[in-house]
């Protein structure tokens, strides 16, 4: 599992947040991670921008689409990277005022609007209707909930093992799908997180929970932490990454509201190894 955050330097108003949880290996997630600049700008012409109007977003839609592209052949190519390892990916991009959320895979970018969470992903999982359809249409099969009894996502980079020779539909594909907002006033934070958080809890319960402790104490970074501490307590067994990017201010009862501050990020991050380490850790205290 890696996390990866950048600042886009061409512009103050961008902000770039990736997450790549991997499977099957670390290979495929460090590989994109070191990689990300090249594949999402450097390769793929990123419009310069001039005016977030429909033709830009445009042109976004198709350098984002371009890069997922780009990465998945890359990991075809690398000797260095077991075939049967992959990575999920979802990247959230910030213009100002508009959020436009790219997705490949389980992850899950989720925005709180005064409280109600508004999912601006779609899991890729075998067991929605559209993602089953399109793999059964391609030949492929769902059993058990699984893409060919083997993969619990039908979306990701990587795992070529699984996909047909390149340029030939395959059930197991890297495209992203796209959802973007004009982000408002009521917008107030955005919580991205790889599927061991959305496993054991709802969108719902995680924005709860984080706009509980924002305006206990407006601190993220323990936010990200409740939220891992609450999957564990909900008996996760996944990785575990969340960031939490916060828009506005939220109102802790003053008579009137706070200007709204730079946005803040906060991201809480806890491999397999250490997961299992927590785990045994929080049992050894309970027993005592």
């Amino acid at each position: 599992m890696i996390l990866f955050n950048l600042i886009v330097n061409l512009i103050e108003l961008w902000q770039m947040y990736q997450v790549f949880d991997g499977h099957g290996g670390p290979e495929a997630a460090a590989y994109i991670r070191k990689n990300v600049l090249k594949f999402f700008f450097e390769d793929v012409n990123f419009p310069q921008i001039s005016e977030v109007d429909n033709v830009f977003l445009q042109e976004v839609e198709n350098s984002l689409r371009k890069a997922f592209l780009l990465a998945d052949s890359a990991l075809a190519d690398d000797s260095n990277v077991n075939t049967s390892s992959g990575t999920t990916a979802l990247t959230a991009l910030i213009f100002g005022r508009l959020l436009m959320v790219a997705n490949a895979g389980d992850c899950r970018a989720v925005l709180s609007r005064k409280g109600e969470a508004i999912d601006m992903s779609q899991d890729h999982r075998p067991i929605y209707p559209s993602e089953r359809r399109r793999v059964e249409e391609l030949g492929g099969y769902v059993e058990d909930g699984y893409l060919n009894g083997v993969l619990s996502v039908t979306r990701a980079l990587g795992d070529w093992d699984m996909k047909l020779p390149r340029g030939t539909p395959s059930p197991l594909i890297a495209d992203p799908e796209f959802r973007q907002v004009v982000l408002t006033e009521d917008d107030e934070f955005l919580i991205i997180g790889c599927d061991g958080i959305w496993d054991v809890m709802t969108s719902q319960h995680a924005v709860s929970l984080v706009r509980k402790g924002l305006r206990r104490h407006d601190d993220p970074e323990k936010c990200a932490r409740d939220l891992v501490m609450e999957a564990l307590r909900l008996n996760t067994f996944d990785n575990l990454t969340v960031i939490i990017i916060c828009l506005s201010s939220l109102d802790h009862g003053e008579s009137e509201p706070s200007p709204p501050p730079q946005r803040k990020l906060r991201c809480c991050s806890l491999s397999a190894e250490a997961l299992c380490s927590l785990r045994s850790l929080l049992e050894g205290n309970a027993s005592n």
